[in-house]
């Protein structure tokens, strides 16, 4: 499907676009203190976000203050001049934004996952002129983070930008929502141009790894930045782990922040990096290579279990590639998460391989 899709805000060049602001709106004061200190702080703050709804995992949890919120949201633009943002999830809480005089909304990953929210946001923005971001599925499915950008788009939005919060994932990480990073990359290879934004705060989950985050979506040529801040973190009414005072956005994260240029017209790094380019070509080649040798192995042992009579799957024996391989990525600069994740991608082509291969055995029935 072709898209005429636009650039809901301007690219700064010396900085990333900033949305911030806290988790939750709580109080009319603590919105406005947080814009407040923003102000002074002189943060540059390109959209003021605050949750006013709050989709929560589990029930009895604080699920935002409700349309009250708003107008706090408004007082914000009203006093300190900044647009404002904040969460739908239905086609209620279009409406109650727009009269609002919200500027931006925004699809959280619970509604991006849910087709007929998406599309009942989509209706409700029909008619509408107003930039709209989208976050990414809980899970990690590319077309349905794309699905959601065809809904919004065909209700007549073009100003369509995206948010990569991370997707859900079973087992530990360091994160509360693991990166990646690859996907809002495929992303970005079907859209080129696409507004995209990392929502660092929700990917980590903690403060402790928000600049390392948040500098590696620029380093990855990001165009902004979604990181909540909180007069006062430590007693947020949600997640309260994640969100940072505005002197420690400022100090701690935004001040350190390196900008990198998407491209050089320097002719010694063009000859330079294209060197490096060719010889990575010709391992990705070798690689393709010999994995699919390796498949070919694969499919012979498919035929002698099928020979056999022996199961697909030897539990031990994919327990001793996993242990292996791990004790020999480490001392090689490999990560456990890229071995894991490639081995278990290669294991599943493998089983493919031998199921193409493997005979039923053939039983006569009893008179």
């Amino acid at each position: 499907m072709e898209m005429n899709i636009q650039t809901p805000f301007e690219r700064i060049k010396d900085r990333p676009f900033l949305i911030t602001g806290p988790c939750s709106a709580e109080t009319e004061e603590q919105v406005l203190k947080v814009a407040q200190t923003m102000s002074d702080l002189q943060i540059p703050v390109d959209l003021f976000r605050a949750g006013i709804w709050k989709p929560r995992t589990r029930p009895n949890n604080f699920e935002g203050i409700g349309y009250e919120g708003l107008q706090w949201l408004k007082k914000v633009k009203e006093q300190y001049g900044y647009k404002v943002t904040t969460e739908v999830a239905n086609a209620n809480h279009v409406f109650e934004a727009l009269k609002a005089s919200i500027d931006v909304l925004w699809l959280g990953a619970r509604t991006t996952v849910n087709p007929f929210s998406v599309q009942d946001v989509a209706d409700a923005l029909r008619g509408v002129d107003i930039p709209v971001f989208i976050k990414n599925p809980i899970n990690p499915d590319l077309k349905l983070w794309m699905g959601a950008i065809e809904r919004i788009y065909n209700a007549g939005i073009t100003k369509i930008g995206v948010v990569h919060r991370g997707f859900s994932k079973h087992g530990h990480s360091i994160y509360r929502n693991v990166p990646l990073w690859q996907i809002p990359i495929e992303m970005r290879r079907e859209f080129p141009d696409l507004f995209m934004i990392c929502d660092s705060s929700h990917i980590c989950g903690t403060r402790e790894y928000l600049y390392e985050v948040s500098q590696t979506a620029l380093d990855l040529n990001y165009d902004g930045l979604m990181l909540e801040s909180h007069i006062d973190p430590d007693n947020a009414w949600s997640d309260a782990k994640q969100q940072v005072t505005p002197f420690d956005l400022k100090e701690k994260i935004l001040s350190r922040l390196v900008m990198r240029d998407p491209g050089s017209d320097d002719q010694e790094f063009k000859a330079n990096i294209e060197d490096l380019r060719t010889r990575i070509d010709s391992i990705d080649k070798e690689l393709i290579t010999m994995l699919a040798n390796r498949m070919k192995i694969s499919e012979e042992i498919g035929r002698y279990k099928s020979q056999n009579n022996i199961a697909i799957l030897q539990a031990d024996r994919w327990n001793e590639i996993i242990d292996k391989s791990m004790h020999q990525a480490g001392p090689l600069g490999l990560s456990e998460e890229f071995i894991g994740r490639f081995l278990k991608a290669v294991h599943q082509e493998s089983i493919n391989h031998q199921k193409a291969v493997m005979k039923p055995i053939k039983t006569t029935e009893s008179a």
